[in-house]
């Protein structure tokens, strides 16, 4: 249960000449809360949390950390936050401890309070056996967990993850994922991550802005956004979808109906039931079934069922649209 709002915004738009990056999205994320930002690349989310995190100015509309006003309080916003790009950013000629310390410094934190707070958060991210090597030796997991601890290291309200898996192995990844919802537990920490990684939304995030072409097109929880498809998916592939999908409209056989890649999708409320029956009607009118699957909705299907289309994967992404359109993204 959450009662304050760590985060507000509402009708914020981001243009970069005639290109619009962020087109009038409002939401709110509560204290305590892991919020996700779910969408291909270019979708707006890396532009949305840049505006959030004061690294570039927004068009029009207004948002506001910890009641900090992202425009206005910049310095104020910048003391409340942490933030992980998705593009490496350690020192890889310093050690692990040494990156930490140099940001403890820059935001305050001396003496014994730096001491303590390092080693925690070195412990947190089981990197104390390689604290005193050069970041240049790490594993891609390895750098990526110390990105996150170094976020960290200051006790921000606020922590913001960018695309925080990016180019990671299944296993790290979800390493990476009991390290984020360890902080969020033991430090009341509000996250906010941005992910094209539907699993990744649907493991770490208590609710989920579904964002594609600048606009939040729907915000639930992952339980909610997958209930409101209606039930349970069948796949079936045959040679001829049109003529079955006619055919259970006409029987009255699930709903929510569409081919895609020659594959004909059906929702119905209860799937073991459902496919004999429509195995034994096409085969009565001979229509072939190559392959039939069963499965629960996921956020990939309510991606589809709202867009149309399967998440994108392009190369790129917001910070490739902001330099194309001759915007400038420093970190």
């Amino acid at each position: 249960m959450f009662y304050l709002r760590a985060i507000e915004v509402q009708n914020l738009t981001k243009k970069f000449g005639n290109f619009t990056a962020v087109d009038d999205i409002s939401f709110n994320v509560e204290e305590g809360e892991i919020f996700g930002l779910l969408g291909p690349n270019g979708a707006g989310k890396t532009t949305t949390i840049s505006i959030l995190s004061t690294i570039i100015d927004l068009t029009s509309g207004k948002a506001t950390v910890d009641g900090k006003d992202v425009s206005k309080d910049k310095d104020a916003v910048r003391h409340l936050i942490g933030i992980v790009f998705q593009d490496p950013s350690l020192d890889d000629e310093l050690t692990g401890r040494e990156n930490l310390d140099i940001h403890a410094r820059l935001y305050g934190v001396t003496g014994e309070e730096k001491k303590e707070v390092i080693q925690k958060t070195l412990k947190l991210v089981e990197l104390e056996d390689k604290a005193d090597i050069q970041v240049r030796s790490y594993s891609g997991g390895m750098k990526r967990r110390l990105e996150i601890a170094r976020g960290f290291i200051h006790k921000p309200k606020v922590l913001f993850l960018d695309e925080p898996t990016l180019g990671l192995d299944p296993q790290t990844r979800r390493k990476i994922w009991d390290y984020i919802k360890e902080m969020n537990r033991t430090e009341k920490l509000t996250i906010i991550l941005t992910t094209h990684y539907m699993e990744e939304a649907d493991s770490l995030c208590n609710r989920i802005a579904i964002v594609d072409h600048g606009k939040i097109i729907k915000i639930d929880t992952a339980e909610r956004l997958k209930d409101s498809l209606g039930g349970d998916i069948l796949k079936i592939g045959t040679k001829r979808p049109a003529e079955l999908e006619a055919l259970l409209k006409k029987e009255k056989i699930g709903h929510a109906m569409k081919v895609l890649d020659g594959t004909l999708e059906v929702t119905v409320k209860n799937g073991s039931t459902a496919l004999p029956k429509l195995i034994e009607l096409a085969a009565h009118h001979r229509i072939d079934i190559e392959y039939t699957t069963l499965q629960r909705p996921t956020l990939e299907d309510v991606f589809i069922s709202l867009t149309g289309k399967e998440i994108r994967a392009e190369s790129g992404g917001d910070n490739s649209n902001m330099r194309r359109m001759g915007g400038r993204f420093r970190r």
